[in-house]
Order: structure tokens, then sequence, then C-alpha cells
């Protein structure tokens, strides 16, 4: 993954690709029994690891890192350096399961509530055939239970693993597990996704999206769950940016 060209935003190594291109080098890693952990940056995230050391940690180690946001696709042009095009969570997430149900690979679906989980895993087997769904279970667990999971899902059969909890704990049971799943090759924190998917929440029109106004029809949604995320998070990430962008042209004088 190394020799994959990468832009440096907020001290995260973010991987120059466009959609296609990450799930082609996913599908490579999977051919030749490589185990990769996918994780994604966007604005809420950047503002995050700036108090959390772990998370931070946990997301530089990834091997493959992708602009989740259009908010970190705007940054890396102000920074000089633009990166192709986003690549959201739920967009890969839905390539992946149409190549991995071509391709034969099984996958298991962590994550939402349990009546949320298993719709998603309906929704899928449904599509594309029961043969591609390994196994789900809910995220809702405690630490103990945590090691009892990661054998759970190694012995389902899965090759791809998706985990839809909230950051920073998708990211930490990643890493603290992963050594404990060898027979899952693709490993990718999807957040929110399941409850889209199973139709709990809307997605934005696309002309939002485009526009890296997805937060603001998240927020229409469920205001007195999200303001805090995206009003304080969004001031947040402004301030961050232009201090990094000054930082930055101060490095080049």
């Amino acid at each position: 993954m190394s020799t994959i060209n990468t832009v440096k935003l907020f001290d995260i190594d973010v991987h120059n690709l466009t959609m296609q291109q990450t799930v082609a080098l996913i599908d490579a890693a999977i051919q030749n029994k490589r185990q990769v952990v996918h994780n994604c940056i966007n604005a809420n995230k950047v503002v995050l690891i700036q108090k959390d050391e772990a998370l931070k940690q946990s997301l530089k180690e990834a091997d493959i890192i992708s602009a989740d946001g259009q908010a970190v696709v705007w940054a890396s042009r102000l920074f000089g350096t633009p990166l192709p095009e986003r690549v959201p969570g739920i967009d890969l997430m839905e390539e992946i399961i149409d190549h991995a149900a071509k391709a034969g690979y099984k996958i298991f679906f962590f994550g939402a509530e349990e009546d949320i989980v298993a719709k998603v895993a309906k929704i899928y087997a449904s599509r594309y055939g029961k043969a591609l769904v390994a196994g789900y279970r809910n995220g809702y667990f405690n630490k103990e239970e945590g090691a009892s999971i990661a054998r759970e899902i190694n012995a389902s059969g899965a090759v791809i693993l998706f985990v839809a909890i909230p950051s920073p704990q998708k990211e930490l049971f990643i890493k603290k597990y992963k050594s404990q799943m060898p027979n899952v090759m693709l490993m990718m924190g999807v957040g929110g996704s399941f409850d889209v998917v199973a139709g709990k929440v809307k997605r934005s029109p696309r002309w939002m999206q485009d526009n890296g106004l997805e937060w603001l029809y998240r927020l229409i949604q469920e205001p007195r769950k999200m303001w805090r995320r995206y009003l304080l998070g969004n001031f947040n990430y402004i301030w961050l940016t232009f201090r990094a962008i000054q930082q930055h042209k101060n490095k080049k004088k």
C-alpha cells in the first residue's frame, strides 16, 4: 500500500484514489490474501482526532484511507494537492458488496441495532443471494464480549467485515481484534451506513452530496442528536483547516 500516492491532510496520509481504483486495490489485496483495513476521513473525524490520540493512531495505521467528505476534498485543493474525488463510505460499501457478490466473497455485517442489521443482511441476501451473507450481529456489546465477537466473525467464513458502530469505537475494535480475525481480508468501518440501507435514515439528494451539504440534510432529520456534531463540529473543522493552511504556507517560506 505504501507505493500508492497519498496526500497529507491534517497529519493523515489520504490515498489519492478514485472510487473504482479503491475497489480494485481492495480486490487485489483479497486475491493475494493480504489483510487490509480501510478507513476514511471526514470533517467530523478531523475534529475528533485533535483530542483522541488513540483514534488518530488507528486511523494512521489503516492500509487504505479515503476522503469520505466533500470538505476534505476541498481542503486538499486549498493545500495545492487535490484529491480526484470523494469516496463516501456508504458508496464504497455498496461497490464492494456488488463486487463481492460477483467474486464469491462472503460478508459479515456488524453494528447498529438488531432489527436494523438483520434488515440489512436480508436486503443484501435478497438482492445478491443468501451465500453473500456470512453472518451479522448488532453493535451493542461490552468489553468482555469483544474477543468472542471477533472469534465469531473469523469462524463465519467472511472475507469482508463491515463495522457500523460510531467513531472511535469502530476504529479501536478493528485495531484491537484484527489479529484475531486472520480469515477476514478486508475490515472497513461504515458508520451509519446500515441505518441508511435499512431506511431508518434518508440520504440527502445527490446535489447536496456533491456540494458538501449532506450534514445539513442529516441535521434536519435528527436535530437533537446531530446539532453538536455538525454545528460546533463544522465550525471547529473550518478553523482547523485555515490553521493547517497557514502552517503549510509557513513551512514553504
